[in-house]
């Protein structure tokens, strides 16, 4: 998955890397996540990592026919994608109405702790839309269309144009040569010795954790994805997609000031600040942490990228729920046509799964402070390792 939006601020101290090619251009969600349906051999033995962590091999793995295996999984059921829809929203709707009734009464603390629960209900509303844009919460593409352009308005991410975006993520993800839009930006260890003194000050702000998982998230959603940056020249649909999320945001909270007051409104405020912080993470932890996979293109394999370059981030069952199973992201990223719901299913029926590129909650803190890729060596890491190599 994407922080709800695009990449994060700070890009305009990066270098971007050489254009995606035409082919990403034209991915669609739906098949960025799909594997070839025959076999190959990669030649990897073993995730990159470091040898204090091994991980477990996957050769064996990607070897197998992935896109036959999983077609099964493929098929939304209707009951269950509405049963989704109507838990996810009325918890919410439910938790505002508690939030608004407590800050209208003065008990302003309960309605900020209430906006908690809340803002991982909002996650929920934001991976129905996910799905949606991968075409995999209903059958009919119309139905997906419509129900992800109606979550967009909660989430403030503008769907058509993010889709098209979070469809160059998942034609690129663990490719170095095709780094761009939809994804967080990641310098090698090269490109930033490269980089002049203040431009590596700049990236260094961008990666630091209080901008990255503090400052990042609001700027990019009340900010960023107000413009459809990275298709502004693309034709009138990128436009229409972030302008037509921007007034009906603002048509929104004018009726809800306009029939309860403006307590709601620093509610909800307050949830999606919290959303927008929780996303950045989950999709920061779900594509950087050691052993991720990188490669240049002449190397790179859409597969192995989907098994190594993405985090099976094995939350507590809680939390697990709450986050709609997207730490069960590698197996998203291997078939991204799979609902949220099903993928539990994959990871039981196919057990040899559930280590690869697994990542417990207190082990995924550590993440925070990787921010370079070191090509030589094959793995992420830290600005103090960087200065302890020269």
């Amino acid at each position: 998955m994407q922080p709800m939006g695009n990449a994060a601020p700070g890009a305009v101290f990066v270098p971007r890397p050489a254009m995606l090619t035409a082919a990403a251009k034209t991915a669609t969600a739906g098949d960025a996540g799909r594997v070839s349906s025959a076999p190959h051999s990669t030649g990897i033995t073993r995730l990159p990592t470091r040898e204090s962590r091994p991980r477990p091999p996957v050769t064996d793995l990607t070897a197998t026919d992935w896109s036959r295996a999983l077609a099964p999984y493929r098929t939304p059921r209707l009951s269950r994608s509405l049963l989704e829809i109507v838990i996810t929203m009325g918890s919410l709707f439910a938790l505002w109405g508690l939030a608004w009734f407590a800050f209208e009464a003065g008990v302003v603390w309960a309605a900020l702790l209430l906006t908690l629960p809340a803002a991982f209900f909002l996650m929920r509303v934001f991976l129905i839309q996910h799905d949606c844009g991968h075409g995999s919460f209903f059958r009919d593409k119309a139905v997906n269309d419509w129900v992800g352009r109606v979550m967009s308005v909660f989430t403030l991410t503008p769907y058509d144009y993010w889709r098209r975006a979070h469809a160059l993520h998942h034609a690129t993800s663990g490719n170095l040569d095709r780094r761009g839009i939809g994804a967080i930006d990641t310098l090698t260890v090269e490109e930033y010795r490269a980089l002049s003194p203040l431009r590596r000050l700049g990236y260094r702000l961008y990666r630091h954790p209080v901008v990255m998982f503090g400052l990042g998230p609001a700027f990019n959603f009340f900010i960023i994805q107000r413009v459809p940056l990275g298709m502004m020249r693309e034709g009138w649909r990128p436009w229409v997609s972030t302008l037509g999320n921007t007034v009906a945001i603002l048509a929104g909270a004018a009726l809800l000031v306009w029939l309860v007051g403006l307590g709601p409104l620093v509610v909800n405020l307050v949830t999606m600040l919290l959303a927008a912080t929780i996303g950045v993470w989950l999709f920061f932890v779900q594509h950087q942490f050691e052993g991720v996979y990188w490669a240049r293109q002449d190397k790179w394999k859409r597969d192995l990228g989907a098994l190594a370059g993405s985090s099976h981030y094995d939350l507590p069952p809680v939390l697990r729920w709450l986050t709609a199973n997207i730490g069960i992201h590698h197996v998203h990223h291997l078939s991204s046509r799979i609902p949220y719901y099903r993928l539990p299913e994959v990871l039981r029926d196919r057990p040899e799964l559930k280590d690869v590129s697994r990542i417990g909650l207190w082990e995924s803190f550590k993440c925070a402070r990787l921010a370079l890729y070191d090509e030589a060596r094959g793995e992420l890491i830290s600005f103090r390792e960087l200065r302890r190599r020269s």
